[in-house]
């Protein structure tokens, strides 16, 4: 049967026959009872009342030779305005009201602190670390590789055919989500959809979905059940701004070889599908449009991330315009039904669509009619704005979250909340990661002593479960933030962040965490400090030192004064037996561990 002798199952975007949604019960028999129960009452809430139709694709012009049309210049080009409706409030679609309405960021991001990113999706299939969907058309990748070896060609087995086939037949949301806590998160990012367009939740406005195609489950609406069941707060993550010019890539061909000229199915379109299994989708849904013509965009399509350059794709502004009212509502689709506790958005530019960077190819208010209904919906559902929205690369503002996304900031960052993201291994999954404990323990202390929060991602392979080593690191942070977790937890920044041997401070090398961060050592006068909910200075250790050992720390001698007062007492966090020794000199906190130090990774000293 073709999805176009199938129902559409009330999904209201114009775009052509799907296949139908499964009846409820069966639907969510694979779940543990309370959350399927909890998903049933979902499924059957009239959800997407207040959200407006989007109408069909515009027609796009036909594609011109590549890198024969010139970027219209972005400086110049208007801001679009969507005219979007959004839910009424005190909020309005333009930064200046959001700043005025906006009441702060809400407390709990601090008291939470540490946080799992859920990056996951079907393009962990290609075990070959991010990026996978665009990569595999690209010949000379590991991901090409991959997909050459488990799929074939991807001119005859493309991206579609690994959603089809995409069955995470053993993510369990619910198990996941209590390790997750017993490892000491406290809060989830989630992915809703990344740049490969493909939507992880019953999308209102994007055929190409998880409830539809692949493993026929909403797992945004699993995740979310499975949060708010444990009682963590948790954000969705959108990705598909730039998505537009991301896939250009699949418009290609391999320049050599048996396939040599033959295109990928980047270039199909509706009518290609008939008699097919995909009959009713249109792949340019899923692929956007070819956008090769432009100068600059293929060459960018075939860097490791580059964008194209700043600028308006000119011959395509109606597509464009088409293109961030679809952004948007998906957004807005996803804040409506889950109630979130905040959105986050990738990119590289200081706004989606900004005309450079990553919001390269037009501009528009997309990001503030988003935040504008996330707001005032969060009001209306809750009586009170305790939400928030990452926007990478936003300028300090009232309103948003900022992000350090594999680095670490070179001070203290106490000007504005943000998160530093960053993956064990990679954001995708492949099977030469390096698990260690010490590395996320030390990298979280890197990022507090800054007064950041952590969001972690510890990705998943293809069929959903978590390998061995992932599971044993998990178990040991969770042990060690059971112990140490006082002084993380609710903690904000000192007047120092850290010291160092010689008055230098080592730090932690950045990126995705791996055998470098884990070999990385530290010494007995390498120290961390943050400041607990209850006033408390903690100063952790970045390595565990050997029992008996004398340490000293320099920031805390009665001459530099920086407590305020005279230490009163120190304490060993975890530890059980008799007092520790030590006392204040003028140039330093001097403290002689006890005799037994039955600890792993760091220790934490607390003082007062």
């Amino acid at each position: 049967m073709t999805l176009k002798q199938m129902s559409t199952n009330n999904f209201v975007a114009p775009v052509g026959g799907l296949p139908p949604v499964q009846p409820v019960f069966g639907r969510f028999a694979f779940l543990p009872r309370q959350l399927a129960l909890a998903s049933i009452l979902v499924a059957a809430l009239p959800v997407h009342a207040a959200l407006p139709e989007l109408g069909p694709m515009p027609s796009l012009p036909a594609p011109l030779p590549s890198d024969s049309v010139s970027m219209g210049d972005a400086q110049s080009a208007p801001v679009v305005h969507l005219g979007l409706p959004i839910t009424a409030g005190p909020f309005k679609p333009t930064w200046e009201s959001i700043a005025k309405q906006y009441p702060g960021t809400p407390a709990w991001l601090r008291e939470a602190k540490f946080g799992i990113w859920v990056h996951f999706g079907p393009q962990a299939v290609g075990m070959s670390g991010d990026w996978y969907a665009r990569r595999m058309y690209v010949p000379g990748t590991t991901a090409y590789a991959s997909h050459l070896k488990n799929y074939g060609h991807p001119s005859q087995f493309g991206y579609k055919e690994v959603l089809r086939d995409w069955n995470p037949s053993k993510l369990d949301p619910v198990k996941l989500v209590a390790l997750y806590k017993e490892a000491g998160a406290r809060f989830l990012l989630i992915q809703g959809v990344h740049h490969d367009n493909f939507d992880l939740w019953d999308s209102r406005y994007q055929p190409w979905n998880s409830m539809r195609i692949g493993p026929k489950r909403d797992l945004l609406g699993e995740w979310a059940a499975a949060a708010k069941a444990t009682g963590l707060r948790y954000g969705v993550a959108f990705h598909h701004e730039y998505t537009w010019w991301w896939w250009q890539t699949a418009f290609g061909s391999d320049p050599t070889g048996d396939y040599a000229g033959k295109p990928y199915d980047g270039t199909l379109t509706l009518e290609d599908g008939k008699g097919k299994w995909w009959e009713g989708l249109d792949p340019r849904l899923l692929y956007g449009p070819d956008l090769r013509e432009y100068k600059g965009v293929t060459a960018a399509a075939h860097t490791d991330w580059n964008p194209p350059p700043a600028g308006i794709f000119g011959r395509h502004t109606a597509y464009a315009e088409w293109y961030a009212k679809r952004w948007a509502l998906r957004m807005m689709d996803v804040a409506e039904r889950y109630d979130p506790d905040f959105i986050y958005t990738d990119g590289t530019s200081d706004q989606p669509f900004s005309g450079n960077l990553t919001g390269t190819g037009m501009k528009s208010d997309a990001m503030q009619l988003v935040m504008a209904d996330f707001y005032n919906r969060t009001l209306k559902k809750r009586g009170k704005v305790d939400t928030f929205s990452v926007v990478k690369f936003h300028p300090k503002f009232n309103g948003t979250v900022n992000t350090e996304e594999g680095t670490i900031p070179a001070g203290i960052r106490d000007d504005e909340a943000w998160i530093a993201e960053t993956p064990v291994g990679d954001w995708y999954y492949a099977p030469w990661f390096t698990y260690d404990s010490g590395a996320v323990i030390r990298y979280l202390l890197e990022q507090v002593a800054r007064d950041g929060n952590v969001a972690l991602c510890i990705s998943p392979l293809p069929d959903g479960s978590l390998d061995e080593g992932s599971l044993r690191m998990l178990k040991e942070v969770g042990a060690w933030m059971r112990v140490n977790g006082e002084g993380i937890y609710g903690s904000k920044a000192w007047v120092k962040l850290g010291e160092g041997e010689d008055g230098k401070l080592r730090t932690l090398p950045g990126g995705k965490l791996d055998r470098t961060q884990a070999d990385f050592k530290f010494g007995p006068h390498d120290f961390r400090f943050t400041v607990g909910r209850d006033g408390s200075l903690y100063a952790f250790t970045m390595m565990v030192p050997k029992p008996g050992t004398t340490l000293k720390i320099h920031s805390l001698g009665s001459d530099a004064n920086l407590l305020g007062k005279r230490i009163s007492s120190v304490s060993l966090v975890g530890y059980e037996g008799k007092a520790l020794t030590w006392r204040q000199e003028a140039d330093g906190l001097v403290i002689v561990c006890p005799p037994d130090m039955p600890f792993a990774a760091a220790v934490a000293f607390s003082i007062r």
